[in-house]
Protein backbone atom coordinates (compact mmCIF):
# COMPACT_ATOMS: atom_id res chain seq x y z
CA UNK A 1 0.00 0.00 0.00
CA UNK A 2 2.82 2.44 0.87
CA UNK A 3 4.53 1.82 -2.47
CA UNK A 4 1.32 2.55 -4.37
CA UNK A 5 0.74 5.79 -2.48
CA UNK A 6 4.34 6.89 -3.03
CA UNK A 7 4.13 5.97 -6.70
CA UNK A 8 0.86 7.94 -7.05
CA UNK A 9 2.40 10.97 -5.32
CA UNK A 10 5.50 10.77 -7.52
CA UNK A 11 3.36 10.50 -10.64
CA UNK A 12 1.23 13.49 -9.57
CA UNK A 13 4.31 15.64 -9.00
CA UNK A 14 5.84 14.53 -12.29
CA UNK A 15 2.69 15.35 -14.29
CA UNK A 16 2.29 18.76 -12.64
CA UNK A 17 5.59 20.04 -14.03
CA UNK A 18 5.28 21.70 -17.41
CA UNK A 19 8.37 20.90 -19.45
CA UNK A 20 10.12 23.87 -20.99
CA UNK A 21 9.99 23.47 -24.74
CA UNK A 22 12.47 24.70 -27.32
CA UNK A 23 10.55 27.92 -28.02
CA UNK A 24 10.36 28.78 -24.31
CA UNK A 25 14.12 28.25 -23.99
CA UNK A 26 14.79 30.55 -26.94
CA UNK A 27 12.47 33.21 -25.51
CA UNK A 28 14.15 33.02 -22.09
CA UNK A 29 17.59 33.31 -23.68
CA UNK A 30 16.60 36.41 -25.69
CA UNK A 31 14.92 38.15 -22.73
CA UNK A 32 18.04 37.60 -20.63
CA UNK A 33 20.24 39.02 -23.41
CA UNK A 34 18.08 42.07 -24.10
CA UNK A 35 17.72 43.11 -20.46
CA UNK A 36 21.15 41.81 -19.35
CA UNK A 37 19.71 39.80 -16.47
CA UNK A 38 20.09 36.26 -15.15
CA UNK A 39 16.60 35.76 -13.74
CA UNK A 40 13.17 37.12 -14.43
CA UNK A 41 9.54 36.23 -13.99
CA UNK A 42 6.68 36.61 -16.40
CA UNK A 43 3.09 37.55 -15.86
CA UNK A 44 0.22 36.84 -18.25
CA UNK A 45 -1.86 39.79 -19.38
CA UNK A 46 -5.57 39.14 -18.87
CA UNK A 47 -7.81 40.38 -21.67
CA UNK A 48 -11.59 40.49 -21.32
CA UNK A 49 -13.38 38.57 -24.05
CA UNK A 50 -15.23 41.64 -25.32
CA UNK A 51 -11.98 43.56 -25.77
CA UNK A 52 -10.24 40.51 -27.20
CA UNK A 53 -12.58 40.60 -30.20
CA UNK A 54 -11.62 44.23 -30.91
CA UNK A 55 -7.89 43.55 -31.08
CA UNK A 56 -6.11 43.03 -34.42
CA UNK A 57 -4.06 40.20 -32.86
CA UNK A 58 -5.43 37.67 -30.42
CA UNK A 59 -3.67 37.92 -27.07
CA UNK A 60 -3.54 34.76 -24.97
CA UNK A 61 -2.02 33.75 -21.64
CA UNK A 62 0.85 32.16 -23.57
CA UNK A 63 1.74 34.63 -26.32
CA UNK A 64 2.01 37.98 -24.52
CA UNK A 65 3.74 38.37 -21.17
CA UNK A 66 4.92 41.10 -18.84
CA UNK A 67 8.60 40.70 -17.86
CA UNK A 68 9.51 41.42 -14.24
CA UNK A 69 12.77 41.41 -12.34
CA UNK A 70 12.77 41.94 -8.56
CA UNK A 71 9.33 43.55 -8.71
CA UNK A 72 10.29 45.94 -11.52
CA UNK A 73 8.50 45.90 -14.88
CA UNK A 74 11.24 45.58 -17.50
CA UNK A 75 8.91 45.25 -20.45
CA UNK A 76 6.85 42.75 -22.41
CA UNK A 77 7.27 40.06 -24.99
CA UNK A 78 5.05 38.71 -27.73
CA UNK A 79 5.53 35.30 -29.33
CA UNK A 80 3.74 35.23 -32.66
CA UNK A 81 3.43 33.32 -35.87
CA UNK A 82 3.40 34.59 -39.42
CA UNK A 83 2.85 32.72 -42.65
CA UNK A 84 5.56 32.38 -45.26
CA UNK A 85 5.05 30.85 -48.68
CA UNK A 86 3.86 27.43 -47.44
CA UNK A 87 4.29 27.29 -43.67
CA UNK A 88 4.17 29.34 -40.47
CA UNK A 89 7.25 30.67 -38.73
CA UNK A 90 7.61 31.73 -35.09
CA UNK A 91 8.91 35.14 -34.10
CA UNK A 92 9.55 37.03 -30.89
CA UNK A 93 9.12 40.75 -30.20
CA UNK A 94 10.52 42.22 -26.99
CA UNK A 95 9.31 45.64 -25.81
CA UNK A 96 10.74 47.80 -23.05
CA UNK A 97 8.44 49.16 -20.32
CA UNK A 98 7.66 52.19 -22.53
CA UNK A 99 6.36 49.84 -25.26
CA UNK A 100 9.25 50.53 -27.62
CA UNK A 101 10.53 47.53 -29.57
CA UNK A 102 13.91 46.42 -28.25
CA UNK A 103 14.34 43.27 -30.37
CA UNK A 104 12.69 41.13 -33.02
CA UNK A 105 13.94 37.61 -33.61
CA UNK A 106 12.81 34.77 -35.83
CA UNK A 107 12.69 31.78 -33.48
CA UNK A 108 11.82 28.98 -35.88
CA UNK A 109 11.75 29.25 -39.67
CA UNK A 110 10.32 26.13 -41.29
CA UNK A 111 10.76 26.77 -45.02
CA UNK A 112 13.57 26.12 -47.45
CA UNK A 113 13.47 29.65 -48.88
CA UNK A 114 12.98 33.07 -47.37
CA UNK A 115 15.14 32.53 -44.32
CA UNK A 116 16.85 35.84 -45.09
CA UNK A 117 14.28 37.51 -42.86
CA UNK A 118 16.13 35.98 -39.91
CA UNK A 119 19.00 38.36 -40.58
CA UNK A 120 19.77 40.59 -37.57
CA UNK A 121 20.51 43.41 -39.98
CA UNK A 122 17.08 43.23 -41.64
CA UNK A 123 15.17 42.73 -38.37
CA UNK A 124 16.93 45.78 -36.86
CA UNK A 125 14.52 47.94 -38.87
CA UNK A 126 11.82 47.19 -36.29
CA UNK A 127 13.93 48.17 -33.27
CA UNK A 128 12.89 51.51 -31.81
CA UNK A 129 9.41 51.41 -33.33
CA UNK A 130 6.58 52.53 -31.07
CA UNK A 131 2.86 51.90 -30.96
CA UNK A 132 2.18 55.06 -32.95
CA UNK A 133 4.49 54.04 -35.81
CA UNK A 134 3.10 52.74 -39.07
CA UNK A 135 4.80 49.80 -40.74
CA UNK A 136 4.37 49.38 -44.47
CA UNK A 137 6.50 46.93 -46.42
CA UNK A 138 8.52 48.73 -49.08
CA UNK A 139 8.08 52.13 -47.39
CA UNK A 140 8.79 51.98 -43.65
CA UNK A 141 10.37 48.53 -43.86
CA UNK A 142 12.80 47.78 -46.69
CA UNK A 143 12.15 44.80 -48.90
CA UNK A 144 14.39 41.78 -48.93
CA UNK A 145 15.23 39.81 -52.03
CA UNK A 146 14.44 36.11 -51.83
CA UNK A 147 12.07 36.50 -48.90
CA UNK A 148 9.36 38.83 -50.18
CA UNK A 149 6.39 36.79 -48.96
CA UNK A 150 7.83 36.18 -45.48
CA UNK A 151 9.03 39.77 -45.17
CA UNK A 152 5.61 41.15 -46.11
CA UNK A 153 3.97 38.71 -43.71
CA UNK A 154 6.05 39.64 -40.67
CA UNK A 155 5.74 43.35 -41.48
CA UNK A 156 1.95 42.98 -41.58
CA UNK A 157 1.96 41.05 -38.29
CA UNK A 158 4.21 43.66 -36.68
CA UNK A 159 1.86 46.46 -37.81
CA UNK A 160 -1.09 44.58 -36.28
CA UNK A 161 0.89 43.92 -33.10
CA UNK A 162 1.68 47.62 -32.66
CA UNK A 163 -2.02 48.44 -33.13
CA UNK A 164 -2.93 45.80 -30.53
CA UNK A 165 -0.36 47.07 -28.03
CA UNK A 166 -1.60 50.63 -28.59
CA UNK A 167 -5.20 49.61 -27.78
CA UNK A 168 -4.11 47.71 -24.67
CA UNK A 169 -2.13 50.74 -23.52
CA UNK A 170 -4.98 53.17 -24.15
CA UNK A 171 -7.35 50.89 -22.21
CA UNK A 172 -4.77 50.93 -19.36
CA UNK A 173 -4.33 47.15 -19.47
CA UNK A 174 -0.58 47.55 -19.96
Amino acid sequence: MKKEVLFFMFLTVLVSFKPINKIDKLINKEVKKVFVIDNFTTESIKIQEGLSKELPIKITDDNFKKINNNGENLGYYYHGKAFGKVDYFDFLVIFNSNLVIKKVKILVYREDRGGEISSKRWLKQFVGKKTDNSLTYGQDIAGISGATISAKSITFQMERLLQTISKLHHKKII
